[in-house]
């Protein structure tokens, strides 16, 4: 299973070549993807107008997602926190959350997003950086 993040799924939805959509089926080929309730946030708070929002929120309806758990927020913040004492401020706290999930559940995190890769160097986190090569 693969956690399919936000940063992603933006490149996806832009697509209007088709390059970033089949990049994207290649390097899921059989496995099977999920969201975030994190990355539903974020791609409808980033709607143009009430067509798009429309048009994701029914796409969105139709997925399937890794919930929070009670440990999720306090293991989330432990990220930010350790990682702050090492000089390093994460662009988002929702990063921290996505991070957990994926750590909690035991899944690849798909993304194209320098904060998984410095979480990933105090958690055991596993990731994969998407890429359209």
């Amino acid at each position: 299973m693969i956690l399919v993040d936000t940063s992603v799924w933006v490149d996806v939805l832009r697509d209007k070549t088709g390059k970033v959509v089949r990049a994207f089926r290649e390097t899921i080929g059989e496995e099977i993807w999920v969201l975030s309730r994190f990355t539903q946030l974020e791609l409808l708070q980033g709607a143009k107008d009430d067509q798009e929002w429309k048009r994701i929120d029914d796409y969105l309806s139709t997925q399937y997602y890794l919930e929070a758990t009670d440990n999720t927020w306090r293991e989330a913040a432990r990220i930010c926190f350790e990682l702050r004492r090492q000089g390093i401020t994460l662009s988002s706290p929702v990063d921290s959350c996505i991070a957990q999930i994926a750590i909690e559940s035991k899944v690849l995190l798909l993304h194209r997003d320098q904060d998984f890769e410095r979480i990933g160097k105090i958690r055991p986190l596993a990731a994969e950086r998407f890429s359209l090569q």
